[in-house]
């Protein structure tokens, strides 16, 4: 059974999680970026908490396979953080900064290695990278490609991350402007989801959480609509270093 397969009945064995009802001393936690990198089974490698909360250094080992490092806990509560309860929109967003690639200094476009970052509905099967199964988005470096719950090659969307970028991706959830309607790709829709990318501070490209995907995407959007708690994604395979930013003070983009 390939990796793709296994994937899918990997899901379709394990349905996302309900909301988790997190303590109000867990959500200021997670306020000041107190969130800690786990390590994948499949990830080989090196995981290293920095001095300030929120910084993390990792390196991989060449061998390294298909891995995605997730947090211990949500970015984003369903239950605490959705605009429909607080009344105010509510950003997530993380970057990481690319330090090493491939052991040799190239892009990832030429390595045999890669870094993505995203977002994940738990439970996720973490031999995947980030926006390849249900519940799950992510930009990844290799290719410059968006991947949505897509397994089959996602879609052109930047180009290649390179030694010395810092990107960034963020969601941010808010109160429809619009009531949801019957037109393709409205039913179901709880609340207006824009996501977005950085890179070196700068916003680089975007798009609408809602927006209808093609049938390849089995399931559509699940699990990124504000329904469910969310959780960072960083995705590896092969030799690659980076250090991952969480809290704001950290970032050079101002998403908030």
């Amino acid at each position: 059974m390939d990796e793709g397969n296994r994937a899918y009945n990997w899901c379709n064995a394990n349905p996302l999680w309900p909301p988790y009802n997190i303590a109000p001393s867990t959500h200021a936690a997670i306020q000041n970026a107190q969130l800690a990198l786990l390590r994948a089974p499949s990830f080989v490698g090196d995981i290293m908490p920095q001095p300030q909360a929120g910084h993390w250094k990792v390196r991989t080992n060449a061998k390294c396979r298909d891995s995605s490092i997730l947090t211990n806990l949500p970015m984003y509560s369903a239950l605490v953080d959705t605009p429909l309860r607080a009344q105010r929109p509510k950003t997530i967003y993380f970057e990481l900064k690319v330090t090493g690639i491939g052991r040799g200094g190239f892009s990832l476009e030429e390595a045999e290695a890669g870094i993505a970052v995203g977002f994940i509905a738990p439970p996720y099967p973490t031999f995947r990278l980030p926006g390849w199964q249900r519940g799950s988005l992510g930009v990844h470096g290799d290719d410059g490609r968006k991947y949505v719950n897509d397994t089959w090659g996602g879609v052109d969307f930047t180009t290649a991350f390179a030694p010395g970028d810092t990107v960034g991706i963020g969601m941010t959830f808010t109160i429809p402007k619009n009531p949801p309607s019957y037109e393709a790709g409205q039913q179901g829709k709880l609340m207006d989801v824009d996501v977005f990318f950085t890179r070196n501070g700068k916003k680089e490209g975007g798009w609408d959480g809602n927006e209808e995907l093609d049938a390849r995407s089995e399931g559509g959007t699940i699990g990124l609509k504000g329904d469910f708690d969310l959780f960072p994604a960083i995705g590896v395979f092969g030799g690659v270093d980076f250090e991952v930013f969480f809290h704001p003070s950290q970032w050079l983009y101002r998403p908030f």
